[in-house]
């Protein structure tokens, strides 16, 4: 289970609230047209938590369906329970995904201890069928991972990395230190890529690559090959961009962003909503300058 590279967290395309997924392959499409290493199919921004369990086996069938055997294909299986997770993680196994990733459990965040969390993941591990991510995303879900609780899950020998999305290098930096080297870091925050990869992250789920998957693969080179006066332009170029496709406008703001290059972003569902105008039109004026600065279009 390689991880070494960026991947994108794909959105889910939805039509009136239902599953598109004649937009879905078209996206698949374009993104495997890029340098990317792989794909995550409901992931925060595939908007797990609006998914019907039917309906997230139907997504992940039809994203292998069209994602080759040699691009990594990694699909959301967290639940509340554990019992949940472990059907769901099995289910996506059997349909053939390469990993799974699992988010830390939420509703009962107060008492998920560390010993709480190891029980869960291990668990989960236990009865994949396939190798199983730990992923990290506090601002979300309230709860975190500490760098000595994923150094006891990492022993487990179906749990080869973890996703950190908190945008914390000094955690990144963390869970380097306290795990071992065949043990993978990838980051799910592109406006820290370039520091993140600096201390020991191998790879990236970036949101941002939905978007502009060339110019995250071209960051990601530039600092496997040092050079890293090209690689802090570029990081730095990215960044407004990056946030407003995250942590500022969120899925909506990544759905808008898409739709503005001509891939099939569309609407979120329900309670989401759609872009405001004046936040399409500052999305649109963030892709040009990007395109003016780093000299690659935008647009498919």
């Amino acid at each position: 289970m390689k991880l070494r590279g960026v991947l994108a967290p794909i959105p889910t395309p939805f039509r009136d609230e239902a599953i598109d997924l004649d937009v879905l392959v078209r996206n698949l499409r374009f993104w495997l047209g890029s340098e990317l290493c792989g794909i995550v199919v409901l992931g925060t921004n595939g908007e797990a938590a609006h998914v019907d369990d039917d309906e997230a086996d139907l997504l992940i069938a039809k994203t292998r369906e069209v994602v080759p055997a040699d691009r990594t294909l990694v699909a959301g299986t967290a639940r509340e329970s554990t019992r949940a997770t472990i059907s769901a993680t099995r289910r996506a196994g059997a349909l053939g995904v390469d990993a799974v990733l699992v988010r830390t459990p939420a509703f009962f965040k107060s008492l998920m201890t560390p010993e709480a969390l190891i029980d869960h993941f291990l668990a989960v591990a236990d009865a994949s069928l396939v190798p199983v991510l730990l992923y990290n995303i506090p601002q979300v879900t309230g709860v975190s991972l500490s760098a000595e609780t994923v150094a006891r899950l990492a022993e487990h020998p179906n749990i080869p990395g973890i996703k950190e999305s908190s945008g914390n290098v000094l955690q990144v930096s963390q869970l380097v230190s306290a795990t071992g080297p065949e043990f993978q870091v990838v980051v799910g925050s592109a406006q820290t890529y370039y520091a993140s990869l600096s201390v020991g992250a191998v790879g990236g789920i970036l949101a941002l690559a939905c978007v502009q998957p060339a110019l995250c693969a071209r960051l990601h080179q530039l600092v496997v090959e040092n050079h890293p006066n090209e690689a802090l332009v570029l990081q730095q170029q990215l960044i407004p961009l990056a946030e407003m496709v995250t942590s500022r406008f969120g899925v909506p703001g990544l759905k808008a962003a898409m739709d503005l290059i001509g891939v099939g972003g569309g609407a979120p569902r329900f309670p989401l909503r759609r872009c405001t105008d004046d936040v399409v039109q500052e999305i649109r004026t963030a892709l040009t300058m990007l395109e003016a600065s780093s000299g690659v279009s935008h647009s498919v």
